[in-house]
């Protein structure tokens, strides 16, 4: 049997940290059961101590996840954070804490100011005081990647002599080189005493495009869990991503002598889920799970895959989650078809919460031939923004073309059901209808980012709108609306933005 490595997911916290991906509770939760269904091993939830929403979120999946998996929150080497952490942590049945400090000449002199010694003192005693709450605890030694040796394993030997059950050795800037990375791994498995009791765990950047280079080499020199995110989300250019570390560890399990647990039919779903709640799209060419991972456009690879599949493809698309439905939906399809291609999409509905997706599918379906995943994918998650809105968006009309000035009348709806409407003029039609919106949202916001795609292929496809605001803070916001009428999705995107603004300011006032 080979060696099972434990999949560490750190989506809602370190891929969190990517610019403008941020999530509130109820969206963190969504991605929570979708990993749970993954069957990762460990989700890191958040930062507990560094705002009541983690804390909350923290608290919701530990009571959400149950066993099924260890729920992880992360800290400092602080008293305070590590205390903050295990009240967090009090719901979940397999609680984590994992804390660390810096460990290179760079963090420990300019950072932390802190000899080796006093470092060594500073983590013994994190690891010791976690241990007074939690049996479970990971000790990060941040920046390992650049850290001398000798004194690395002199820290990770102290800390497991202390009680940490899992020692983590992140490649924290992206620097290293994979060979140079597996032998750093090989050096700790040779030289730290007890290491062989521990689950070893490794936490990879993308700054090189190497990320996932790096965790296959400490997994083959000894490493037993990875750390990873959905679509490679995190600081800066990134982290590992899950999808790519499961099928590499798939693919080459016997070399590797290693497998792990995930439900690798999950991939493309969770992929998909994650771009859609943080705004922030998937490239088509990125591996597993891009728009065209398994597209083929030269004649020679269209002919080769036709006769057979494995000429050009390695995985079988099915694998992860990426096969075609085999029923055709459109708007002769009745609830029982769309409701059986929503559970092999992964979605399950009472009846009462049913009867408006089947409404609003059939609204898809009579502007379309055909309705596909993606349609239906995005129906959901329209409701789901509009489902914890501020403001509502109620209609929105516009005149709009030469020589006529763009001017957009639109009405929103708070939460008490009251319903606004105001006029404008714009340079064009979407300026004119933000602009109607301001003077009834009536907060000071600097539209950064404004993009459109097609849901899906076809002339008749929805449109779907990711914008992104900034507010008078610096505090980037994404919003996301789609419609078959690109103007409406427009509007719905920037009025599901300022709904986030609205609910953060308010969340962080309180």
């Amino acid at each position: 049997m080979t060696r099972k490595i434990a999949i560490f997911d750190t989506t809602l916290r370190d891929g969190e940290q990517s610019p403008g991906a941020s999530m509130n509770t109820e969206e963190k939760l969504v991605i929570a059961r979708e990993l749970i269904r993954m069957n990762v091993d460990v989700i890191e939830a958040g930062f507990p101590v560094s705002s009541p929403g983690d804390f909350k979120s923290v608290q919701e999946i530990g009571r959400l996840a149950g066993d099924a998996c260890v729920v992880c929150g992360l800290t400092r080497a602080v008293d305070k954070d590590i205390q903050v952490a295990a009240e967090a942590l009090a719901t979940a049945e397999r609680p984590r804490i994992h804390t660390g400090l810096g460990v290179s000449p760079s963090h420990l002199r300019d950072k932390l100011r802190l000899t080796e010694e006093q470092a060594i003192e500073r983590g013994v005693h994190a690891v010791r005081f976690a241990k007074s709450f939690v049996d479970d605890v990971e000790f990060y030694a941040e920046d390992a990647g650049r850290a001398e040796l000798p004194f690395l394993a002199r820290i990770i030997e102290e800390v497991i002599k202390a009680g940490a059950t899992v020692v983590n050795i992140p490649d924290t800037t992206g620097y290293n080189l994979p060979w140079d990375f597996g032998q750093r791994i090989r050096y700790l498995m040779e030289h730290v005493s007890g290491i062989e009791d521990v689950t070893v765990s490794v936490h990879t950047h993308n700054d090189l495009g190497m990320a996932t280079a790096l965790a296959m080499e400490a997994v083959r020199n000894g490493a037993t869990q990875v750390e990873c995110t959905i679509n490679g989300l995190g600081e800066r250019a990134g982290n590992t991503a899950m999808e790519e570390v499961v099928m590499a560890i798939r693919m080459h399990g016997d070399e590797l002598d290693a497998h792990t647990d995930i439900v690798t039919t999950e991939l493309t779903r969770a992929s998909r889920l994650v771009s859609s709640i943080t705004g922030i799209n998937v490239q088509p060419n990125k591996s597993i799970v891009g728009a065209n991972a398994f597209a083929h456009s030269s004649g020679i690879h269209q002919d080769g895959v036709l006769k057979a599949r494995d000429t050009y493809e390695i995985i079988d698309p099915a694998d992860v989650g990426a096969g075609g439905s085999q029923i055709i939906l459109s708007a002769r399809s009745g609830h029982a078809a769309l409701r059986h291609r929503y559970e092999e999409l992964g979605y399950t509905f009472t009846d009462a919460e049913f009867e408006p997706v089947y409404e609003a599918f059939l609204e898809v379906a009579d502007k379309k031939k055909e309705v596909y995943d993606g349609d239906l994918e995005s129906i959901v998650n329209e409701r789901r923004r509009e489902a914890t809105a501020v403001w509502a968006l109620n209609a929105v009309q516009i005149s709009c073309g030469f020589p006529l000035k763009p001017t957009a009348t639109i009405t929103l709806q708070d939460a008490e059901g009251t319903e606004y409407t105001e006029v404008a003029y714009g340079t064009g039609p979407i300026d004119a209808v933000y602009k109607a919106a301001n003077k009834i949202i009536g907060v000071e916001n600097d539209l950064s980012e404004f993009s459109v795609k097609s849901v899906t292929r076809g002339i008749d496809a929805l449109g779907e709108v990711t914008v992104r605001v900034t507010a008078a803070d610096g505090e980037v916001y994404i919003g996301r609306g789609s419609d078959g009428d690109i103007v409406v999705s427009s509007a719905r995107a920037y009025i599901n933005a300022m709904n986030r603004l609205l609910t953060d300011q308010a969340e962080r006032a309180a």
